[in-house]
């Protein structure tokens, strides 16, 4: 597992032995970045359910300002530490270990909105998806910007609020590119 493109591209990434986690397949990584194009410099970015950090680290390489790590597993946040100290990507990131439901109510009371929001839950949790979402829409964290990306498996649903720009497949996986809708 490997940065793809940017300022770090070509550094290798841990990634924890066993089924736990699932890192994003570098092929998946990289059309997911070829169709966002360009990170503006100015952006700020969550990656919920963070795992290996990959995702995060690769907004990172690409130009974005900061981003926010978050996951439950001690293991993972271990994992994350690691990648983002040999990328060296210390000043621009922010790791929190706890349930990112948790860490949306934190971060909403600091006024705190991202631009990018990564969810890619744990293999089969899809309800993790709608809570997770939810979550965004009660503590506004978002702009009119904001776009959601969820790796998933199997259909989602969505709030309504949201419009769904675009939705990839890759074998048994998807990726949802989520806005919201402009009459809100």
């Amino acid at each position: 597992m490997r940065v793809i493109a940017g300022i770090r591209k070509g550094h290798g990434l841990k990634s924890p032995k066993g089924d736990d986690v699932r890192p994003t397949e570098g092929r998946v990584k990289e059309s997911l970045f070829s169709i966002l194009g360009p990170i503006s410099t100015e952006s700020i970015v969550l990656d919920a359910f963070a795992g290996t950090g990959a995702i995060g680290i690769e907004f990172l390489s690409r130009g974005a300002k900061k981003c926010y790590f978050v996951d439950k597993s001690k293991e993972s946040i271990k994992i994350i530490k690691e990648n983002i100290e040999h990328t060296k990507f210390e000043e621009k990131s922010n790791i929190n270990r706890m349930d990112i439901n948790s860490f949306i109510r934190k971060v909403s009371s600091k006024k705190d909105k991202f631009d990018y929001i990564y969810i890619d839950p744990p293999f089969n949790q899809l309800e993790l998806v709608t809570e997770t979402v939810h979550s965004i829409i009660e503590y506004d964290i978002l702009t009119q910007e904001t776009l959601i990306l969820i790796e998933h498996v199997g259909e989602i649903e969505v709030d309504k609020i949201f419009d769904l720009i675009d939705r990839r497949e890759y074998g048994k996986k998807y990726i949802s590119f989520y806005k919201l809708r402009r009459d809100k």
